[in-house]
């Protein structure tokens, strides 16, 4: 007798021997002569059938077996007599470790909104739809390990606490251990972080970029895969307020390089998610076909799921500048017909339906933009000469676009030179003290470097194409809302 995932019992040619089958029942049937009961154990979306004969298992026993229940089912591997799988299991014995109770289980079999899950996230991994999500989150991620790893790079842990602010936009969750009845406040009346456990203010970070530039002045090639925080005030499908970061950095890296580095990196992963997910995939491609049906036709997308990805894949990215993505948008049809909601003119942080409009309709390829406006982004961005072509100052920042999602990846080639670092840092109201450790990178042993950021769940949602990025998470956390 042997103990085997569902996922290799269903792929098994050998018929006639003793097997265990263990997880959670899906789906229970009676008809005269048998009962047949649908189990899964999360290897795989499929779920494999298991036959039991009136009289030979105790009915108390067959009593237990009700959706939701934890079952063990011992038996012989058969030729399956109906149709959907090659094999199944003829019942000799039945083990129920845990009952449930089919009048409170809250997973039927029946179609469940996703609000409904949400609000019973901790039984929603055993739905099709995020088991599924589930194991390509994982296939995603042990991708990006591997790619990294194969490509020479070393895997930096950066702090979850720290007392800087990478972006510089303050929204930030604080880490203290004070008392907040009996704040200890100094003579002028602020609140006394000196005698906090840092001894000074401290947060949860919303990036490990800064302290992956110092990795990367010494190691040459890093990257960073943890959680990340911002306390923004979102309700939107696409923020959470805890969330999964891969950032790589490089020395002697230069934008053209940073670009190469990107498309290659996210190349790799679909393909390794198209490869190695499929099955799951081919059920997510056939739910959002199901769900396009339901919208107006003007909403409806184009592309379906495994012809998005293959969008991706098949596709050389298009590279054009920020100034050249402006004058695209400007002549376009729904600028000129006012069908834009946002403004397009030089300056402007560019939207969604901006982003999209280029990927989707103008281009019809991914987009990698460079060249930003100096005022709209990052104080660590590299600054570029003066341009007759620019209709202002300018930085190496590079932005890739998708399909349906607009930027999922935020890079540059960051400033190596001192001064000009330093006279940025001033100028944004940073306090050059807060970061004299950055600094001191360009003083001692400074080099051209570069690197970006990927959001995780942006990468989940775009590869499951699910519509919510709390859908892409086990557990969301979300303004209101750290149950779980």
């Amino acid at each position: 007798m042997s103990l085997l995932p569902i996922k290799e019992l269903l792929a098994s040619t050998t018929t006639g021997s003793t097997v265990t089958v263990k997880g959670w029942v899906r789906t229970k049937r009676e008809s005269k002569n048998a009962i047949f009961i649908a189990i899964n154990d999360g290897s795989t979306i499929h779920t494999i059938q298991t036959v039991a004969e009136p009289g030979r298992i105790s009915e108390d026993v067959l009593r237990l077996v009700t959706t939701g229940a934890c079952v063990a089912v011992t038996g012989t591997l058969v030729e399956s007599q109906g149709s959907g799988q090659k094999v199944e299991v003829q019942a000799a014995e039945i083990h129920v470790y845990g009952p449930a109770d089919p009048e409170q289980y809250p997973l039927q079999p029946k179609r469940h909104s996703l609000e409904f899950l949400r609000e019973i996230a901790h039984l929603r991994p055993r739905t099709n739809t995020f088991g599924a999500v589930l194991r390509i989150r994982h296939t995603l991620a042990y991708a990006i390990h591997k790619y990294f790893n194969d490509n020479g790079f070393f895997y930096l842990h950066t702090p979850i606490i720290t007392a800087s602010d990478a972006e510089g936009a303050g929204e930030m969750f604080r880490v203290t251990t004070l008392d907040l009845n009996h704040l200890p406040r100094t003579d002028e009346g602020a609140i006394d972080f000196r005698q906090d456990f840092f001894g000074r203010e401290t947060n949860l970070t919303v990036s490990g970029q800064l302290e992956g530039e110092l990795g990367a002045m010494a190691l040459s090639k890093i990257y960073t895969f943890g959680p990340t925080f911002r306390a923004e005030n979102s309700n939107t499908t696409r923020h959470l307020a805890e969330f999964w970061m891969i950032e790589p950095e490089m020395a002697f890296y230069e934008l053209e390089d940073n670009m190469n580095l990107a498309e290659d990196f996210v190349k790799y992963v679909i393909r390794y998610a198209l490869d190695q997910a499929a099955d799951d995939l081919a059920f997510l491609d056939q739910r959002l076909k199901e769900e396009e049906k339901t919208k107006k036709k003007e909403e409806q997308s184009e592309l379906g799921l495994l012809e998005k990805l293959r969008f991706v894949v098949d596709n050389d990215f298009v590279r054009i500048t920020y100034t050249e993505a402006i004058d695209i948008l400007l002549q376009s049809k729904p600028h000129k017909k006012g069908q834009f909601q946002y403004p397009v003119e030089w300056g402007i942080d560019l939207q969604s339906e901006h982003e999209r409009f280029l990927v989707e309709k103008h281009f019809k390829k991914p987009v990698i933009l460079t060249n930003y406006p100096k005022a709209i982004k990052a104080f660590y961005m590299k600054q570029n000469e003066a341009s007759e072509t620019e209709k202002g100052p300018t930085v190496r920042a590079m932005d890739v676009l998708f399909p349906g999602i607009g930027e999922i990846i935020g890079g540059s080639q960051r400033e190596d030179d001192f001064e000009k670092l330093l006279a940025r840092v001033r100028e944004v109201g940073i306090e050059p003290e807060s970061l004299w450790w950055y600094l001191q990178t360009r003083q001692f042993g400074s080099a051209p470097h570069a690197g970006f950021g990927l959001g995780f769940e942006r990468l989940v949602l775009f590869v499951t194409g699910m519509g919510n990025i709390r859908d892409v998470i086990p557990f969301p956390r979300t303004p209101k809302s750290a149950d779980f």
